[in-house]
C-alpha cells in the first residue's frame, strides 16, 4: 500500500503525511482564540435557562438523530439563527443532533454553504 511522502511546511520543517506542523496548530490556535475573545457568550447569544428547559423538552419528544439515528443530545438549528431571536425560537427550525453529527458534518456543511471558512 503506497505511503504518501512527508512535506516541508512554509517555516522549513518536514511534516508527515496526514499531520499538522507546530507552527501551523500555533497559527489556528491563536486565530481561533482571537475570533473567540470578540464573540458574544452563550447568554448573549440566547442560550438562557429558558432554553435549556425547552431543548430538554424537545430531546425527550425527540430521542433520535435526525441523521444517523443514534440518542440525540443536541437541538440543532437547521437555518442558523444568527441573533435573530425570531428564528431561534421558531421549533420548525430545530433538529435533533447527536454531537457526532453536529460538530462534524452539520457545521461543515454550514461553513461550505456560508461562503467563508470559519476558525
Amino acid at each position: 500500500m503506497p505511503v504518501r511522502a512527508p512535506r516541508i511546511c512554509s517555516c522549513g520543517k518536514v511534516v508527515p503525511a496526514g499531520s499538522t506542523c507546530p507552527c501551523q496548530a500555533r497559527r489556528a490556535a491563536e486565530r481561533k482564540a482571537r475570533f473567540d475573545k470578540s464573540r458574544p457568550n452563550s447568554t448573549q447569544r440566547g442560550y438562557t435557562r429558558e432554553w435549556e428547559k425547552a431543548r430538554k423538552a424537545f430531546l425527550a419528544r425527540h430521542p433520535a438523530c435526525a441523521r444517523c439515528g443514534a440518542p440525540a443530545n443536541v437541538v440543532d438549528h437547521k437555518t442558523p439563527h444568527r441573533g435573530d431571536q425570531r428564528l431561534f425560537w421558531d421549533k420548525a427550525n430545530w433538529q435533533p443532533l447527536c454531537t457526532p453529527c453536529h460538530s462534524g458534518a452539520k457545521q461543515r456543511a454550514e461553513r461550505r454553504h456560508s461562503g467563508k471558512a470559519k476558525p
